[in-house]
């Protein structure tokens, strides 16, 4: 719900501060006082296109703040949250306007884009005229009225959720197909590849053993020379070994004789026989170990050549080659089942589309019947606005071949403004006055449908009496649900507002040294000054007590 509205330096405005209360409150004044500018200025702080012609003469910048106090879970909110813009309960937006065209935008003083600042206005405020090309009069909204108006919100998202699997399914299908026909090119190749890999079959780890026993096989003649050399010292007649056992058993001949003097260098020389034994036998272990068939080399390099050479063919590691052989196999049994797969792809889609079908084709059915009562309804409306002779008709048309996330319907407001007319679209047919009527009986049907803020301007030009306060009647019953703000020079309609602006223009008192420069005020009227400015509108410049009279009986009927 409108706040506030503060208005700096635009046009003949120099400030203005405005607090709207809730209900029906009307906007009334000459002709030429400024109503539209007030109109203006609230369209720029909704996101409306700037204009440096808004700003007043001699400013650098103008300015316009419109405050909302919405529940924190309504839509504006999520919208301001979409933009990454923080909100509470209060949504203040802010448009700054500058002399040389360029705009700037706030919100709750975070500055935002204007694309941002529309997308929140449009969940705030409608704003309805004879020439207006948005709200009810969107042909893109009808649709989405009839099933907010037949309760029909949930079984839409129904349809949009199958029509989401449907798409899901053709996309499936669609890259299975691709997939397979890549597989089925490949097919050949893919069977080659694989019946290579299996004639070779790599092992784990297979070429990091080889090559480390190739290289032994490579080493183990120069270190069987070696350990040939060292075993020649124990062989050779002045071999140390052979000295140190004759000594060893020289000293156990001679142990009786001196015990105490020759135990423990017998027993060392003994440890140290022993210890040449032991040598002796590893070196001829070794050397045994160092025989290698010449044959098992060329083997071994014949493997390692054939290994990293299909290695490199795929351009892979050997040690991937493994995984690739496992790959190539699922490759060809995913070939192999494809065809299958493919049968239960396109069961799957056709099971989805046929999902989606049922659930448009009742989604259609249901649409029709809500629009069948809500033509009832608004055509209930249009008698007393003096369309006597007009029809409304919600027009749904089907193309089950042309479905879509919203279902297979299109549906847009037709009007018949007189009997025996022809039918058409309600911007098309509806002439402006007669648009700004049949709006208003929509606006009343569906008044729990729309913003928080409604604004009419002028819907009712060109009527009085009895329509006039027709329209009265039915803006205030639309102020019973929303806030609703008419501009209006019909005194039936501002009879009826629980709120009463008068706008006016003038010069404000001359001050020493500074211009009188004309501009536009606005003021919240008193119940005297209402009956006065009501009689204004009945009789004109000149208010006459028959005037005042009617008027007085106005506003006692409007009570």
């Amino acid at each position: 719900m409108l706040v506030r509205l503060s208005i700096r330096d635009i046009v003949l405005i120099d400030a203005l501060d405005l607090e709207f209360a809730p209900g029906l409150t009307t906007l009334t004044g000459e002709t030429g006082a400024g109503k539209s500018i007030l109109l203006d200025a609230f369209v720029l702080a909704l996101g409306g296109r700037g204009d440096a012609s808004l700003v007043r003469a001699g400013c650098e910048q103008g300015q316009v703040t419109a405050v909302f106090d919405t529940p924190a879970n309504h839509p504006a909110h999520l919208a301001a949250r979409e933009f990454g813009l923080a909100s509470d309960n209060e949504l203040v937006l802010r448009r700054v306007q500058a002399a040389d065209g360029r705009t700037r935008a706030f919100v709750n003083d975070q500055p935002a884009t204007a694309q941002a600042l529309r997308a929140i206005g449009r969940e705030l405020v409608e704003i309805h005229c004879q020439h207006d090309e948005r709200a009810l009069v969107d042909p893109g909204a009808h649709r989405a009225l009839v099933d907010a108006h037949g309760g029909l919100v949930a079984q839409a998202n129904e349809v949009r959720a199958r029509y989401g699997a449907w798409q899901a399914a053709r996309r499936a299908l669609a890259e299975e197909e691709s997939r397979v026909a890549k597989a089925r090119a490949d097919a050949e190749y893919l069977r080659h590849a694989h019946a290579e890999l299996s004639e070779l079959a790599p092992q784990e780890g297979e070429e990091d053993v080889l090559a480390e026993r190739r290289l032994f096989m490579q080493r183990a003649e120069k270190v069987a020379a070696d350990i040939r050399d060292a075993l020649a010292a124990f062989s050779n007649d002045g071999s140390p070994a052979r000295e140190i056992a004759q000594t060893a058993r020289r000293l156990e001949r001679r142990l009786p004789q001196a015990p105490q003097v020759l135990d423990a260098s017998a027993r060392a020389l003994t440890q140290a026989v022993d210890a040449l034994g032991i040598a002796e036998e590893a070196l001829e272990q070794a050397l045994a170990e160092t025989k290698f068939d010449p044959a098992e080399l060329e083997r071994i390099e014949e493997r390692l050549f054939a290994l990293r050479g299909v290695a490199r063919k795929h351009q892979v590691a050997v040690a991937d080659l493994t995984r690739l052989a496992e790959k190539f196999a699922e490759d060809i049994a995913s070939l192999d089942a494809s065809e299958a797969r493919l049968v239960a792809l396109e069961r799957a889609l056709a099971d989805s589309k046929q999902s989606y079908d049922k659930a448009a084709a009742a989604l259609s059915d249901a649409r029709r019947s809500a629009a069948r009562k809500l033509d009832a309804l608004v055509d209930a409306e249009l008698k007393p606005l003096r369309l006597e002779g007009a029809h409304f008709s919600t027009q749904v048309t089907s193309d089950t071949e042309s479905g879509g996330p919203e279902g297979i319907d299109r549906v847009e407001f037709w009007v018949q403004t007189n009997p025996g007319s022809r039918p058409g679209p309600l911007t098309k047919v509806a002439s402006g006055g007669e648009l700004a009527r049949f709006m208003l009986a929509l606006k009343v049907v569906l008044a729990d449908r729309s913003a928080p803020t409604l604004v009419f301007d002028e819907i009712d030009t060109g009527v009085g009496g009895a329509v006039a306060d027709a329209i009265g009647q039915r803006l205030a019953r639309l102020a019973a649900r929303a806030q609703v703000l008419a501009v209006t020079h019909a005194p039936q309609v501002a009879a009826r507002a629980g709120q009463h602006l008068r706008i006016s223009k003038g010069a404000p008192p001359a001050k020493a040294g500074k211009e009188r420069r004309v501009a536009t005020r606005v003021a919240v009227l008193a119940e005297g000054e209402r009956r006065e400015e009501i009689a204004r509108m009945l009789s004109g410049a000149a208010i006459t007590e028959e005037a005042r009279a009617a008027a007085a009986r106005l506003l006692e009927g409007a009570g």
